[in-house]
């Protein structure tokens, strides 16, 4: 019964930040927010690049202002949102393909966002050699 409860509890759906249904552990921290003093276009072309740069970037999605990608055998999700006329955010969410939660990519993704901003360089990075 103890097995059965601990199961139960250890496994379920999530969300990502476009809003789909995933399998993973749903009451573990996955996401880390930002915000910067970019616009929502300037943050939407650096997140871009680092994905690119650092995995492939799988989906774009507009209408909810998401990008997804894999990066390192982990699925990443970055939204974008303006908070108002000055500041804009950015959601960073990470999980492994077996759907575990991972905040240190997460903070890698989010940290790498940073420097592409705070350097100027938003002009599509070059893919890294594997």
């Amino acid at each position: 019964m103890v097995v059965s409860v601990a199961a139960l509890c250890s496994t379920g759906c999530v969300y990502d930040l476009g809003g789909n249904q995933h399998l993973g552990v749903p009451i573990v921290k996955d996401t880390v927010e930002e915000r910067y003093e970019f616009t929502p276009m300037q943050l939407w072309t650096a997140a871009k690049d680092v994905l690119r740069h650092q995995g492939t970037l799988t989906g774009e999605d507009m209408q909810r202002n998401v990008l997804d990608a894999n990066v390192d055998e982990r699925r990443i999700w970055v939204k974008v949102e303006e908070v108002d006329n000055r500041i804009s955010r950015v959601l960073v969410q990470a999980r492994t393909k077996g759907g575990a939660a991972d905040m240190e990519m997460a903070a890698f993704i989010d940290k790498q966002i940073a420097v592409r901003l705070a350097t100027g360089n938003l002009t599509p990075a070059q893919p890294k050699l594997r």
